[in-house]
């Protein structure tokens, strides 16, 4: 699914609209009315404001190799609120390599992040990949680095990248190369 902005990755909500709204009734249906075992549920989440590349499965343990494993990769397109010098990009890129202490937030206090990787396409566009999922990893890396997203869309996970053909609130099934790529490129996740 591309997940847009303003939805939830819950399967209800009394503030806000569902990822599972934008699917058609009758896989709706599979989110609370079937054994737990079988439910459909998001790898992973995306928060409110966050848009881009959800999954949603009911193979909790394919849902548990992407999600939970270090190994596969996850890459964002973030719009940054101050623009970054080149000067500076090379001492974010520098500083989010070696890892860095991540703010608090909410409920969670400082947190280690493993090591991320960026690429600058522009001075205040950013392309980010982490290894981890801590609660709004992406935005308090630039918040330890001294910038706010204003933007964040998530772009792959592992080899998988969001399609282009699929706009914002629209899903398909992943092929089955798709999935396959997911487990057979460990050094590409």
């Amino acid at each position: 699914m591309n997940k847009p902005t303003g939805y939830v990755c819950a399967a209800a909500s009394d503030s806000h609209k569902t990822v599972y709204e934008l699917l058609p009734p009758e896989l709706q249906n599979l989110v609370s009315d079937v054994p737990r075992g079988s439910r459909l549920h998001t790898v992973g989440r995306l928060d409110c404001d966050t848009s881009g590349l959800l999954l949603i499965t009911n193979d909790g343990i394919f849902s548990n190799k992407i999600a939970a494993e270090k190994n596969v990769q996850k890459t964002y397109r973030a719009t940054l609120a101050a623009p970054v010098s080149p000067e500076q990009q090379n001492t974010y890129i520098s500083r989010a390599a070696a890892g860095l202490t991540l703010p608090p937030e909410k409920k969670y206090g400082e947190q280690s992040a493993l090591p991320a990787t960026l690429s600058f396409n522009t001075p205040c566009s950013c392309d980010i990949t982490v290894q981890e999922g801590k609660f709004h990893e992406v935005r308090r890396i630039f918040r330890a680095l001294g910038n706010e997203v204003t933007d964040l869309v998530r772009i792959a996970i592992g080899s998988l990248k969001l399609p282009q053909d699929i706009k914002p609130g629209m899903w398909r099934e992943m092929t089955t190369a798709e999935k396959v790529s997911l487990y057979s490129h460990p050094q590409d996740c």
